[in-house]
């Protein structure tokens, strides 16, 4: 692949996935969940992403690859385990470009009652495969519109906000929505596990290792740099749409409840700023994320993991894999039939399943085996990543059994087709192919 992204490019295109305005796609859901404190939600959702960011990071130092987690954890615990991850991670990246078309459908017919949800589901779906098709570097120059378009807009929207909270004599201190009402620790945690899924941008940054300008340098750098800025503008823009909206029991369509709480922030005006804002948002991380998936399969498809023909090779005239972007592509169709929490709740499954796993692979591969032990690197390689483990491992019990009973399957499926990849576990799966000279 062509190497043409550096560490600006690289977090434009995490930004780009993450969604700064995310926010509003669980907003409705998770806001109800909790009881109203979805800033709170957040804040323990950025703390433990943030541990595993930089074992992200630390990894990527030893596999600049496409591969991401599946990468990191075949090279430290074999190549049934990382086939494992590498599954059980591409059910919220195959997930992922899904939610993006469905919230897309959602707001827009929320918006214009008359346009069907199927049909902008349907044309969304064609436009980004074909974008993605094109190449990186397309993909590139419309992520620093389509971000340049939500920050604006996140700022205007704050602004607003905050104009308010100054004219009005009897406003709310500026800790209101973090810690009153009813603050139970139990619907935090839970309603933190389902926000797992706005943070998958730092991990979808690794798996453009290949096509990065020193990976080693600029992909850890990018990694960290947007897990911080994501996670400082997703609890910016809850505390604004809580101080805006402060009774959550008055959301009327948890859904679509970003466009109740700009009217009643800006009236209609600022709705509709929203509302373009908030599509191309979705526009930017179906695209950045549909490239990653697309990425993740060729790799697994070039290794002969998953059939070569159709997610090994790349197109001659755009360097691009084909056949695994137009596959996620037919798989996104399904938002025509799965609702919101359901889907959040999966994608948020797989991915701190995976983040679990990488946590412990750096005191794989920086401790045991690569004896890095002294007091500074216990601090790194083991501390760090031990409390990144535990917290993920932790969110993860949070989600609702549901969740369990669909992850579970697809985890069983990848095992039973693991087994006859390998013949019944008598031979290894084939290895990824690694580029050390990065």
């Amino acid at each position: 692949m062509r190497r043409v992204l550096g560490t600006p490019s690289l977090v434009l295109f995490g930004l780009a996935y993450l969604v700064p305005l995310t926010v509003f796609t669980t907003y409705g859901l998770v806001t109800q969940q909790t009881s109203g404190h979805l800033a709170t939600a957040y804040v323990v959702t950025t703390v433990v992403m943030a541990f595993t960011a930089v074992s992200y990071a630390l990894n990527v130092r030893s596999h600049p690859s496409a591969g991401s987690a599946y990468t990191f954890v075949q090279r430290a615990f074999g190549a049934k385990a990382g086939f494992l991850t590498g599954w059980v991670l591409m059910l919220d990246y195959l997930l992922l470009p899904m939610i993006n078309y469905l919230v897309v459908g959602l707001y827009i017919n929320a918006q214009f009652p008359a346009v069907p949800q199927w049909l902008v589901v349907v044309v969304a779906v064609v436009l980004v495969t074909a974008l993605t098709v094109v190449g990186i570097t397309v993909v590139d120059k419309a992520n620093v519109l389509l971000v340049g378009v939500q920050l604006v807009f996140a700022v205007v929207f704050v602004a607003v906000v905050v104009a308010q909270l100054a004219g009005a004599a009897d406003a709310p201190s500026l800790t209101a929505p973090f810690v009153s009402g009813e603050l139970s620790w139990g619907t935090v945690f839970s309603g933190a596990a389902v926000l797992a899924l706005s943070f998958l941008g730092f991990d979808a940054i690794s798996t453009l290792s290949e096509e990065a300008r020193e990976p080693r340098r600029t992909v850890p750098a990018a990694i960290i740099t947007t897990t911080a800025l994501g996670g400082v503008i997703f609890i910016v823009l809850s505390w604004a749409s809580q101080t805006a909206l402060p009774d959550w029991r008055s959301i009327t369509d948890p859904d679509s409840a970003g466009l109740q709480v700009m009217t009643e922030a800006g009236g209609k005006a600022l709705a509709s700023f929203f509302l373009a804002a908030y599509i191309a948002g979705c526009v930017a991380s179906a695209t950045a994320s549909q490239v990653s998936v697309a990425r993740i399969l060729f790799a697994m498809g070039r290794d002969g993991v998953l059939p070569r023909r159709v997610f090994g090779v790349l197109s001659a005239r755009w360097a691009t894999p084909v056949g695994a972007t137009l596959v996620v592509g037919a798989l996104s169709l399904v938002a025509l039939a799965i609702d919101l929490a359901t889907l959040a709740s999966i994608i948020s499954f797989g991915a701190l399943a995976a983040f679990s796993l990488v946590n412990l692979t750096v005191i794989k591969t920086y401790v045991v085996d690569g004896g890095r032990r002294s007091p500074r690197d216990l601090l790194l390689y083991a501390v760090v990543p031990v409390v990144g483990f535990c917290l993920t491992l932790w969110l993860w019990t949070q989600l609702t059994s549901l969740t369990f009973e669909v992850g579970g399957v697809w985890a069983a499926a990848g095992v039973v087709y693991l087994a006859v990849l390998t013949r019944g576990f008598r031979r290894p799966p084939p290895q990824l192919a690694v580029d050390h000279t990065a």
